[in-house]
């Protein structure tokens, strides 16, 4: 442990500290943004998937109240 505390980190200038600071601030704003719409977007894919599959699964007659020929 004393030869950790002997070694010496270097430290950014100050600038540079800020700018990446404003970058990491970017970065998690993003990153909420995110978070916060894909429940949305997970439902709004739900309800597109439910009418596809209603739309492609429910069979119903060309032309109701009309016989169809059979061959």
């Amino acid at each position: 442990m004393t030869a950790f505390k002997k070694y010496k980190f270097p430290i950014p200038p100050l600038e540079i500290q800020q700018e990446i600071v404003k970058i990491l601030d970017q970065f998690s704003a993003l990153t909420t943004d995110l978070l916060a719409g894909i429940p949305a977007e997970i439902k709004a894919r739900k309800k597109q998937y439910e009418y596809y599959r209603e739309k492609l699964l429910t069979f119903k007659p060309l032309t109701p109240n009309k016989e169809v020929k059979k061959c």
